[in-house]
């Protein structure tokens, strides 16, 4: 769970942040190749299910045009399964477990008329290009002239 604590987020309307199982849920449970489900409107528009496996949330989102995904979900060993990220217009719910690897251009390329983005939360986190993270603290590099 110390992965969790490191969680940076600032309140704002739209944005529901959940852990699973009530912070039961242990990272290792996330590691490792696990089969992921999304949903996401094709080119026609329509909603298409796929599947496909990856070894973190993060890197299973970041298969799938951010505007066009509107729902991910891991796949357990045992057949349950638990959401990850959905979204409904501007609105989103995402799991800590998705947010602690975000990184600011997973955002600002195509969500950021979502809940997602917030300039005060990059502010919070110390973020100051697209590769910083987004809800976690960033550290500031001072160099030395």
């Amino acid at each position: 769970m110390k992965n969790m604590e490191k969680l940076v987020v600032v309140r704002r309307e739209g944005l529901t942040v959940f852990n699973h199982c009530n912070g039961d849920l242990r990272p290792e449970r996330f590691a490792g190749r696990k089969l992921y489900r999304a949903i996401a409107k094709c080119q026609a528009g329509f909603l298409c299910t796929s599947e496909a496996y990856a070894h973190s949330p993060i890197e299973a989102f970041r298969r799938y045009q951010p505007k066009a995904l509107q729902s991910l979900e891991i796949v357990m060993e045992n057949g349950s399964t638990f959401t990850m990220y959905a979204r409904m217009g501007k609105k989103v719910w995402a799991a800590e477990q998705l947010l602690i690897d975000m990184e600011v251009r997973d955002i600002n390329q195509e969500l950021g008329t979502t809940a997602l983005y917030s300039l005060a939360q990059y502010i919070v986190v110390g973020a100051k290009n697209w590769a910083a993270k987004a809800f976690q603290k960033n550290q500031v590099e001072e160099v030395a002239i």
